[in-house]
């Protein structure tokens, strides 16, 4: 009974050491589709309302499809006996939203086919967005936790450390996206096809 009780001590104050061991918390982004209504019988006329009423992007410039996020943290900031700053932990809350046409009412059947590959595609295209803002917040959260500065009363340096981290990585997912959509947009790529497909019916 006696080696039954230390080995059931062993066991839990093993399980206790390893569970201390693993991430503190796991975080899992949010992904939402909003649609905005467009209207039209044909490809074209699809096509021509959806250049009517997409998303504005910049200025009085519209786009086919967008994808936006809201992201807020909760960092822990820790000063330590020694006067230094140190970040304990960051944990994101990100809700990715994609915004894509929908049509007002049903297609006629002609048109019905093109029009599912051309969301579809739309979708994938908007997803590997919403990928490389996760990637982003992975990015931010590796470099932040464990972020210090020494002489730190109030984590002033600490604080403004991470701004230039979340400067530089914000900077990074906008050109790559940038540049992801040069390619996408382009002749012959893949969203260019995808509005052939969508005019010509294909």
């Amino acid at each position: 009974m006696l080696i039954s009780r230390l080995f059931l001590l062993f066991a839990l104050g093993f399980a206790a050491l390893i569970t201390g061991s693993l991430p503190a918390q796991a975080w899992t982004a949010v992904e939402q589709v909003k649609t905005y209504p467009v209207a039209g019988q044909s490809g074209a006329e699809l096509y021509q309302s959806i250049g009517e009423n997409g998303p504005v992007i910049s200025g009085n410039r519209r786009t086919i499809a967008h994808t936006t996020f809201k992201l807020t943290w909760r960092r822990d900031y820790r000063e330590g006996a020694d006067g230094g700053c140190v970040i304990a932990s960051n944990i994101p809350k990100l809700i990715i939203t994609y915004t894509l046409p929908k049509p007002r009412g049903p297609v006629p059947p002609s048109v019905a086919s093109s029009w599912k590959r051309f969301y579809e595609g739309l979708a994938a295209h908007e997803r590997v967005h919403g990928q490389h803002i996760i990637e982003m917040v992975e990015a931010i959260e590796d470099v932040s936790v464990g972020l210090s500065a020494p002489d730190d009363p109030g984590c002033h340096k600490a604080r403004a450390k991470l701004q230039t981290h979340l400067k530089r990585l914000s900077d990074e997912q906008r050109a790559r996206g940038r540049a992801f959509d040069r390619v996408e947009m382009g002749d012959g790529g893949n969203v260019h096809q995808l509005v052939i497909g969508l005019l010509t019916g294909r």
